[in-house]
């Protein structure tokens, strides 16, 4: 089969589908010219493929190596039918039972700039896509980006990313095909970390910046190391914008010890951001921002059969890219070795996950719960329970009924899904696709 950046520019949907089903393939990765799958269908003018790529979560406003987003391709080509396809939500409200062709033209229009497409980003030759698209074009663009709010003040090229969701490179496409890794060609550059399970590093592999796990595994066995290799290339998963893949592992021997690898992210994890001191605040805004990425992440993860084994949802396996979006991180998926039995971060676990076998419990709900603890953290800016020892948290939580308190003059609406996900009975909350379009209507409020 031809590569994904052809299937796109001709525009065949079926490989396209067959493509994105597979969790190891990179939507946001970009080709030589660092033209990404959504380029070529905007270029091309594939409505259908861009409507199946912005559905499974491509990156609107990222640049090729000419700083071109899709949206100058889709304006400069005059494809009238995928502009509006990149500025955000589809445009549903608008009847295709009009009395014209060019008036569905127009509806369709509403949707590249209604999926968060913004019409003033500047390419290196300083033009926008309204300075690109054709005359006919021109006036529909604008008149639709000032009803959605997006200002028309240009915003200057700029060669690093920029701060926000208005930009970033494309992943080097290469690093989703490596799943077995040669140890010699990483390297090590700052030590992040130390305890009694291993090491964390900053480093550097083929010209990328990544963040290399070295496990201290006790009586590393013949089963153990079979168990790796069977567990971690189900972790590398490139298939959603809020997922953060394993790039790949390193067996031991020939490794000192077994190693795993993944992308660095220049601002840490969540836990940082909120509690460790960061050079920006998360207001109010950006935490339903990043609750929502996280509720997208998560109710992906839970289409995934069989669901991704010892996965604990809570602050710190929350990486932040550099365009402020929440990617869960693989990476802090636990292994079948690893500490057998040992709970990980009690305060944000489910009751019943305290209590019971994890084959005993409902993984999804259980889940839910830990969102909603995350859902308080990231609106009260405080660690969870910070008093208290994890084993005190951990008897506290199952056995004398110990929950966070919601303080006041936090927003009604976060405080009502809050409690909704932190139902006592796990039967009774939500799924995290019922909760998606909660938060992204308390995002447009």
């Amino acid at each position: 089969m031809d590569d994904i950046f052809t299937q796109c520019r001709e525009g065949n949907a079926v490989a396209v589908r067959l493509w994105l089903d597979n969790t190891e393939n990179d939507l946001n990765q970009g080709d030589d010219h660092g033209f990404s799958p959504l380029h070529w269908a905007c270029r091309e003018g594939r409505s259908n493929v861009v409507d199946m790529l912005i559905m499974r979560g491509a990156r609107i406003n990222v640049m090729n190596r000419g700083d071109d987003t899709p949206l100058h391709l889709a304006a400069s080509h005059g494809h009238r039918d995928i502009l509006g396809k990149v500025q955000r939500g589809f445009s549903h409200t608008q009847t295709l039972e009009a009395a014209s062709l060019k008036f569905w033209l127009e509806c369709e229009q509403a949707d590249l700039v209604s999926n968060g497409a913004q019409v003033s980003i500047c390419n290196k030759y300083g033009e926008m896509p309204l300075d690109k698209a054709k005359p006919h074009l021109r006036d529909h663009l604008k008149e639709l980006a000032e009803k959605l709010g997006q200002s028309l003040t240009k915003v200057p090229f700029k060669d690093t990313f920029w701060k926000g969701t208005t930009r970033t490179r494309p992943r080097n496409g290469t690093l989703n095909k490596h799943a077995g890794i040669d140890y010699k060609q990483l390297s090590f550059m700052a030590k992040i970390n130390e305890n009694h399970s291993g090491e964390l590093w900053k480093g550097r592999w083929q010209g990328t910046e990544i963040v290399v796990k070295v496990f201290h595994i006790r009586d590393w066995t013949t089963r153990k190391s079979r168990d790796f290799n069977e567990e971690y290339p189900k972790l590398r998963i490139f298939s959603h914008p809020n997922v953060l893949p394993m790039l790949g592992a390193c067996q031991a021997p020939p490794a000192p010890h077994p190693v795993i690898i993944t992308h660095w992210m220049p601002y840490g994890s969540l836990y940082n951001v909120l509690h460790e001191g960061t050079n920006f605040v998360v207001d109010q805004m950006q935490a339903v921002k990043f609750a929502l990425d996280i509720a997208c992440g998560m109710a992906f993860l839970h289409t995934l059969e069989p669901m991704i084994p010892r996965h604990y949802l809570n602050s710190r396996s929350i990486m932040i890219d550099e365009d402020m979006t929440a990617r869960i991180s693989m990476a802090d998926v636990k292994f079948s070795f690893q500490c057998p039995g040992r709970m990980y971060s009690p305060a944000w676990m489910a009751p019943e996950a305290l209590q019971k076998k994890p084959e005993e419990i409902n993984r999804r709900s259980a889940d839910m719960w830990s969102f909603a603890v995350l859902l308080w953290e990231l609106v009260t800016r405080e660690v969870p329970f910070a008093d208290l020892s994890n084993m005190e948290i951990g008897m506290k939580v199952a056995l004398e009924g110990l929950r966070p308190t919601i303080p006041p003059g936090i927003s009604p609406h976060i405080c009502k899904l809050m409690r909704i996900c932190m139902n006592e009975d796990p039967a009774k909350r939500p799924k995290f696709d019922m909760i998606v379009p909660i938060l992204e209507k308390m995002q447009d409020k």
